[in-house]
């Protein structure tokens, strides 16, 4: 408000150069603040003085300068587009061959916090030469410059699979894939992201990634003391799961279901979220591989967030998961309702409903899980609680597996009266003609009259 700007403008262009040092920090701490300032740094002229200068001048104001560029850049995608348009990438590409690693590092910073807008910028940040000297950066000695030219391969990575070839063609995998075993958390943490932003476009690329060797390596990072460590590294295991069944397949050769599900049982909150969908996605492919979750001991820590978990999102991914587990066959399907999961679906699907559309997605998650599982089970004792709690849309569902399993085993027949499941049947009001009617009629066939009545 005092027109700080316009005085520190001519100041980059002082003869001392600690004073254009300072103006350049000055800046750079302005812009940083908010967009707005941001905004006033691109208006007030001030990004084509800084460029000018960026190739002349010492070590010193070339980190004050890329730490302005990168603060007016970081707020949104125009203002890092006012950074492209007056010719700052090809100034910050010269600085990451800098002899100076702290030049390096600034530049990286800079041009990562342009890449992760959107694609467009992206696009610019390679087109400019960037990736072949970052895949030189992250081989550096210094832990800090590896970090962020690690991070910024994964801001260019992320979005489309053309850019993430763009950075396996100039050979990070195997660079990045030699990190995953480095002591520094905050390096593993920017490492196995930027393995899961190349993973996730296709399945060629998931394979590239799978070949650098990365099993069973990554699985040590689930146990990291780091909660970012652990989420990232099963998310990375997620990306390349979720692609084909051979690749499920070979995480679980690897003992990575075994891994991850001891990793969603000792943390708690979104740290479990990427291994929940990881188990869901592993388990969608076929039935084995879903036999492969049963057998690793993956429905208990998996109804254990449905209970623990508070975020809707984190119960509905938890639901969806247990979905894809129960699905396949009634075996599948029996060992999701013995771990006692039904219920608490139900539950869940009972208290969602009655509230808003924040959580509407998870009603509608809940919803799917339960219909999916209760069509393939036919283990009726845990079936059976739910006749009492369960509404219309559900309950016609659980009565239609006691119409297809009570007229062919005489023993259930036996137990569904003693237990009160019966007289619970004729207390259901059912709309004639409808589905639920015939199963009831199905199931009261099975019986004589006078046991009916």
């Amino acid at each position: 408000n005092s027109g700080v700007m316009s005085l520190l403008r001519p100041l980059l262009l002082d003869v001392v150069p600690t004073i254009q040092q300072t103006a350049a920090l000055a800046l750079g701490r302005l812009a940083n603040y908010n967009d707005d300032l941001a905004e006033a740094v691109v208006k007030g002229d001030i990004l084509p003085q800084l460029v000018c200068s960026l190739s002349e001048q010492n070590r010193f104001y070339k980190k004050a300068a890329a730490f302005v560029l990168r603060a007016v850049g970081k707020h949104s995608p125009q203002l890092a587009q006012a950074i492209v348009q007056c010719g700052a990438l090809e100034m910050l590409v010269i600085c990451l061959e800098d002899f100076d690693p702290g030049v390096k590092e600034a530049a990286s910073w800079a041009l990562g916090y342009i890449a992760r807008h959107n694609s467009e910028l992206s696009q610019a940040v390679v087109d400019a030469g960037a990736v072949p000297l970052l895949v030189l950066c992250i081989q550096e000695p210094e832990i800090a410059l590896k970090r962020i030219a690690a991070s910024t391969l994964s801001d260019i990575s992320k979005h489309s699979p053309e850019l993430a070839q763009t950075v396996v063609d100039a050979g990070a995998i195997a660079h990045l894939a030699q990190m995953i075993l480095n002591p520094d958390a905050k390096l593993k943490r920017q490492v196995l992201s930027a393995l899961s932003q190349i993973a996730k476009h296709s399945v060629d690329l998931a394979e590239l990634v799978v070949e650098a060797e990365i099993f069973p390596v990554v699985l040590t990072c689930l146990k990291d003391s780091d909660e970012y460590v652990k989420k990232n590294g099963a998310t990375l295991i997620r990306e390349i799961a979720k692609h084909t069944p051979e690749l499920s397949q070979l995480i679980v050769n690897a003992g990575g279901v075994a891994a991850v599900i001891d990793c969603i049982g000792s943390c708690r909150g979104t740290v479990r979220l990427p291994g929940i969908m990881m188990l869901g996605y592993v388990a969608a492919h076929s039935e084995n591989l879903s036999m492969a979750v049963i057998v690793s001991k993956g429905i208990p820590p998996l109804c254990a967030c449905l209970i623990e978990e508070h975020e809707d999102h984190i119960k509905a991914a938890a639901a969806w998961a247990l979905e894809q587990v129960g699905r396949h066959t009634p075996e599948h399907a029996r060992a999701v309702a013995v771990a006692n999961v039904l219920p608490t679906l139900l539950a869940m699907y009972m208290d969602t409903r009655s509230s808003e559309d924040l959580q509407m997605k998870a009603s509608i998650f809940t919803k799917k899980a339960l219909k999916n599982i209760l069509q393939k089970c036919t283990y009726l004792p845990a079936l059976e609680p739910l006749l009492h709690d369960a509404p219309p849309n559900i309950m016609k569902h659980i009565v239609g597996q006691f119409s297809k399993v009570l007229p062919h085993d005489s023993k259930a027949r036996r137990l569904f009266v003693t237990t009160g499941g019966l007289k619970k049947v004729q207390e259901i009001k059912a709309e004639p003609g409808s589905l639920l009617q015939e199963y009831i009629n199905t199931i009261n066939n099975c019986y004589p009259e006078e046991i009916v009545r």
